[in-house]
């Protein structure tokens, strides 16, 4: 059985497991993101507190994990590219979609993310966007697949590091 759930404080074992796994992942690809200590334990337990954190549950089992934001995205607000002219100044943001090592290569990334979708719209909101680094290709080729379209290049307020921005509106 596949579905997608909020997260609970209960995840959060499996939640850090995923991430921790998804940056050796990401470093083995020689793709210089969440390399940083980001994200982490603590940012897991924000995200869960704050009922925005998603899980995807594989017979019964924690697969993938991601984060939907519906604050505005400071990350956003300056794009080298535009944004959607017919969108609306509501939005919602995808972050920290990973999957676990264990469930790789059986394409729940995209069950990850049609589920986020959903839940977006679910949520009311027509303007879903997501950003991933320039090296990323699996994920960008996850994003093109599901009719997200390349808008330009944002900056992570963190550290200043550049990330292909993507938007999806619905409609």
């Amino acid at each position: 059985m596949l579905f997608i759930r909020k997260a609970a404080i209960g995840d959060l074992s499996d939640i850090t497991n995923i991430i921790e796994s998804a940056k050796i992942f990401l470093k083995s690809q020689n793709i210089d993101q969440w390399q940083n200590g980001y994200p982490n334990q603590e940012q897991a337990r924000v995200d869960i507190a704050g009922g925005q954190c998603y899980v995807l549950i594989c017979n019964n089992e924690v697969a993938a994990v991601g984060t939907i934001t519906t604050d505005v995205d400071p990350s956003y607000t300056t794009i080298q590219g535009s944004w959607r002219k017919d969108s609306r100044k509501s939005y919602a943001s995808l972050h920290r979609l990973a999957v676990s090592e264990r469930f790789r290569g059986k394409h729940l990334a995209q069950e990850l993310l049609s589920g986020m979708i959903m839940k977006c719209k679910e949520l009311g909101f027509v303007d879903v966007r997501v950003d991933t680094h320039k090296q990323n290709k699996v994920m960008q080729a996850l994003l093109v697949k599901n009719y997200f379209e390349y808008r330009g290049v944002i900056y992570k307020n963190e550290n200043r590091s550049s990330r292909n921005a993507y938007q999806l509106l619905l409609h």
